[in-house]
């Protein structure tokens, strides 16, 4: 008999911010829907995460439930995977707090988010914005995570997550897994347009910067056209090329192409010409993204009912593992 050989478990996760960025899609999401068919996935919108930073509460409602439709749109299918809203899933919170107790202040002050972020919003440097690792943690750890899909910046996320893991093994046995940041080699990181030192963001004060999923079809070519780039007139990806590079990432990523091919392709041609190529292709690429999303918006009921089925299944595995740790450190 053939030995089954039981699939990893992947959990991913994004905050309803209102905004998805290309960045986001090309970096995150687009593979989430490829990891549907190799792993057990669970894909959550994070909106405890989300009030780290002062939020109007009837936009958090209505960015929360666009965020889960818009990850539907993108290619989630709820009948593969387990897509639910984190808030809905009590089990987040409450092993987050016994996670608080197994994690030290010291590892804590060195995350590099909460420096930065702690600069970004001087006026709000809150508790919850030092802590927001060990929620991430429980989000990983509840549901006995393999891998997490990350971008570059929130490896140091899943490394704590680890480290967390590793210190409560110890003490109790082996009740968590240990999870595996995964970072994709190409389009991991999509750049600002107008600065590509810096990485493509939503809260990019310049909005030039950044191409949002939802964004209409004239918007994103003509930010494509005006994107960055150099004086060197060559399609080509190689160093002090940033601009160029970035657009090349995006072009390759959307179509499949090598940076060899791309380079083949505009051999001769000016940037105005690949500017207009890169901008059509993603325009296109986009556009089934944004009919499903419409449509998923327009009936309410149903996305509410998606979002239902998915917390419950989501609670269902979160149960089992908060039930362990709770008998581990006597708390049942």
């Amino acid at each position: 008999m053939e030995e089954i050989i039981p699939k990893k478990i992947s959990l991913s996760g994004i905050q309803p911010t209102g905004i998805m960025t290309l960045g986001n899609y090309i970096g995150a999401v687009r593979n989430w829907v490829k990891f549907q068919d190799e792993c057990d996935c669970l894909y959550m919108i994070a909106n405890l995460h989300a009030i780290t930073v002062k939020q109007n509460p009837a936009e958090l409602r209505k960015h929360t439930l666009e965020a889960f439709a818009l990850i539907i749109a993108c290619g989630i299918d709820p009948q593969k995977s387990v897509a639910f809203i984190q808030s809905q899933v009590p089990e987040h919170s409450e092993l987050s707090w016994v996670l608080n107790c197994y994690a030290q202040f010291g590892e804590m002050s060195r995350m590099t988010q909460f420096k930065d972020k702690s600069r970004k919003h001087a006026d709000n440097i809150n508790v919850g914005l030092f802590t927001y690792p060990i929620l991430m943690a429980s989000d990983i750890l509840l549901y006995k995570s393999d891998i997490v899909p990350v971008g570059v910046d929130q490896k140091q996320h899943v490394e704590i997550a680890r480290d967390i893991a590793n210190r409560f093994n110890g003490i109790y046995g082996d009740v968590f897994t240990l999870p595996e940041p995964y970072i994709p080699k190409d389009g991991a990181k999509i750049m600002s347009l107008v600065d590509p030192t810096k990485k493509m963001s939503k809260s990019d004060e310049n909005p030039n910067g950044f191409i949002a999923i939802l964004e209409d079809r004239d918007s994103i070519i003509r930010k494509i056209k005006r994107s960055v780039t150099d004086s060197e007139a060559i399609v080509a990806y190689r160093e002090n090329k940033d601009g160029i590079n970035n657009l090349m990432t995006i072009y390759s990523v959307v179509t499949g192409k090598s940076y060899a091919d791309i380079e083949k392709e505009f051999d001769g041609k000016g940037y105005g010409e690949f500017k207009s190529a890169v901008g059509e292709t993603v325009a296109d690429y986009l556009e089934p993204v944004k009919e499903r999303f419409n449509q998923l918006m327009c009936d309410k009921a149903y996305l509410e009912s998606l979002c239902s089925q998915g917390a419950e299944k989501a609670s269902r595995i979160a149960r089992k593992t908060l039930s362990k740790v709770y008998r581990k450190v006597g708390l049942a």
